[in-house]
């Protein structure tokens, strides 16, 4: 008995530990599994922010590098807008065709092929710079690099100019995304302040010959450069896809889960058999019957249209405001392309992420429902837009430029401009109205160029040539006495500097304060539509935002700019080339009255999609909001047209957020 009762215990003791090695392998197995998951997770998502961050480089770039692109190719604002707005009309072209494909093929190499396409057009927007030659401004003769003394009155009429020089040629994963997102265009503008002090030739030209500074209204950057380097970016950033697999595997304790995540569901596989069994339950032609009402069923909710057409609207206000914003401190504050981009960069852009922070924030922490979220969306909206009436006052005066906003005499121009380029004081010069040569008078003034100046010697070379005797300067200090002038225009008057710093701080805080309302603005869309429209929604408004916004505005707001044009450059081949002078007061009033027009025009959309949610919603959903619960859009049904506010916040989305300042 002592025996068999020392065997029992051992056998028992032998059976215990089996089953705690086998228990101990399943732990660790599944440990493995899990951890096994999680990397993969990791790698993806790594894989994919990176991506997140090329795509808002090269985006943010070409905004950066709008005034360098039209002075280099000479060409309108106008045309400018319709290149900006090509990179929506490339987006709808393939967003069809990836929609549909994506989710048949290899997801992952799907996303390489994206990004190996995206660095094929980087690329291809650089390839002008190689192949129409090298830049060529205009430059009196005396200033390339000749000392010898030059008149720049030709009094002889049968005398001509020499051509000008030819220069030779899961929460944090999802944070994490968005994060990137942000991150990605001040890198954008970063570069394209680093490139616009590069000259446009660099490597191909000997720079010491370059007569002309990053200051010159002629300077253009190596804007191509930038190009090249989001290029490279993106090819990087497609890598990682093609080594991954077509979907992760699932740890066991989540295989037999009847809830799985988004993310999960994003990157597993289903079963084949559900999927055989979904296709045969759903097809084409049911898809096909269910578009019409479901597209009905949209377009009949009140809140969804207003909401829309709000959008809509502020969308034109603010992409047209954040392309032309470089153009308008260059031209209204007289600062060079370098230090707008670095400005735009480091300042306003991350002013816009921390409002888009604080929107998602204030929603989290006060739990506010939808009729909160539509009040948070409107004061944000008219608040920035109240501030942003306030950037009229901040303006600088236009330039003394001699023949087009002052008269030879001093007086205030009230003639015809390009008539007006002609006085007594050049009358036996040779002069044309076409050249851009500007030079700066000792009595302040600016002439469009020496020629027209009435100067009749020039001494020194370059960037250091002074001219002299010139007739037209001293006509402004004393009839009898001629006068002197250097390379280069005039600056702006004292008060500029101080305007320009007012102009960013109004800035940054109406950048912030628009933001503000990105992210309640977004729930308050999805909390008003049932939940199986909910994707079909979000593919209207994104559609409709492009199409309606992305496309047009930069256009129409390029056109309204042209109209301020005062001195329109002239290309060699002929025909009108890009403008070398606004008029300071008229481009102030035309670019901030058409961005707040449009944005008060979307505020009244606003104030009806508040006052539709008021009449819809009833007295007990602000009782219920006030002790914590979500309110609703209707009273009918609560439960299907809303979903958990808090995983709203996880993934805000608003369309170009990372350009909007």
């Amino acid at each position: 008995m002592e025996i068999s009762s020392r065997e029992s215990t051992q056998l028992f003791s032998n059976t215990i530990l089996l089953v705690d090695r086998s228990s101990f392998k399943s732990e660790s197995s599944t440990f493995k599994e899990k951890q096994s998951y999680c990397g993969g997770i990791k790698v993806f998502l790594g894989a994919l922010s990176f991506v997140y961050f090329a795509k808002a480089l090269s985006g943010s770039y070409l905004k950066s590098t709008i005034t360098q692109i039209e002075r280099r190719f000479d060409i309108s604002s106008s045309l400018v807008g319709v290149i900006d707005g090509s990179f929506e009309i490339g987006n709808l072209l393939i967003i069809i065709l990836v929609s549909y494909f994506g989710a048949k093929l290899h997801r992952p190499r799907i996303i390489g092929a994206g990004c190996l396409i995206m660095s094929a057009g980087t690329f291809l927007i650089a390839m002008p710079q190689f192949f129409m030659g090298r830049y060529e401004y205009e430059r009196f003769p005396s200033t390339i690099n000749s000392t010898v003394s030059i008149s720049p009155c030709l009094q002889d009429k049968s005398q001509t100019l020499l051509p000008a020089l030819e220069k030779p040629q899961a929460k944090i994963n999802t944070g994490c995304i968005q994060t990137v997102a942000i991150i990605g265009p001040i890198f954008g503008f970063l570069l394209g302040s680093l490139c616009a002090k590069l000259y446009v030739d660099i490597g191909f030209v000997d720079l010491d010959s370059v007569t002309i500074t990053h200051k010159d209204v002629q300077w253009v950057g190596a804007w191509w450069l930038g190009y090249l380097i989001a290029g490279m970016i993106s090819v990087l950033a497609g890598i990682p896809f093609w080594f991954l697999p077509k979907h992760l595997p699932k740890p066991e304790g989540r295989k037999d889960s009847s809830t799985s995540s988004e993310q999960s569901e994003f990157i597993t596989e289903d079963n084949k058999d559900h999927q055989k069994s979904y296709q045969q339950q759903v097809k084409i032609a049911e898809m096909a019957e269910d578009f019409l009402p479901s597209l009905k069923n949209l377009f009949g909710n009140p809140v969804y249209i207003l909401y829309l057409c709000a959008s809509i609207i502020q969308f034109n206000s603010l992409i047209g405001m954040v392309t032309y914003k470089p153009k308008y401190i260059e031209q209204q504050y007289a600062q060079t392309s370098s230090k707008t981009n670095f400005v735009i960069g480091l300042i306003n852009i991350p002013a816009v992420a921390f409002g888009i922070f604080s929107g998602g924030l204030i929603m989290k922490k006060f739990r506010i429902n939808v009729l909160g979220a539509a009040k948070l969306s409107l004061g944000s909206s008219f608040f920035g837009y109240l501030l942003l009436l306030s950037l009229f006052a901040m303006g600088c005066e236009n330039s003394d430029v001699a023949g087009l906003t002052v008269s030879y005499h001093g007086a205030k121009q009230m003639t015809d401009y390009e008539q007006a380029l002609y006085s007594e004081c050049n009358s036996g010069c040779a002069c044309s109205k076409n050249d851009w040569d500007p030079i700066c008078g000792e009595n302040g003034v600016t002439y469009i160029s020496a020629c027209l100046a009435g100067c009749q010697a020039s001494n020194g070379s370059g960037k250091h040539t002074v001219f002299f005797n010139c007739s037209c300067v001293g006509t402004l200090k004393s009839p009898s006495q001629s006068s002197s002038a250097v390379v280069g225009p005039c600056q702006k008057g004292n008060e500029c500097p101080k305007m320009f710093l007012y102009f960013l701080v109004i800035s940054v805080i109406t950048s912030y304060t628009l933001s503000v309302g990105g992210t309640p603005g977004y729930i308050l869309l999805l909390r008003c539509i049932k939940p199986h429209l909910k994707s079909f929604a979000l593919g209207i408004y994104t559609l409709a935002i492009r199409v309606l916004a992305g496309i047009p505005a930069p256009v129409y707001f390029g056109m309204a700019i042209d109209t301020t044009c005062l001195k329109w450059g002239n290309k060699r081949c002929g025909g009108r080339g890009a403008c070398r002078l606004y008029d300071s007061s008229a481009l102030r009033y035309v670019y901030l009255g058409l961005t707040l027009v449009l944005g008060m025009v979307s505020i009244f959309f606003s104030v009806a999609v508040l006052w539709v949610l008021r009449k819809r919603s009833s007295p007990q959903d602000e009782t219920l909001s006030a002790n914590g619960e979500r309110g609703t859009c209707g009273t009918k049904s609560k439960k299907a047209n809303f979903v958990n506010s808090d995983h709203l916040i996880q993934t805000p989305y608003w369309p170009e957020k990372e350009t909007r300042l």
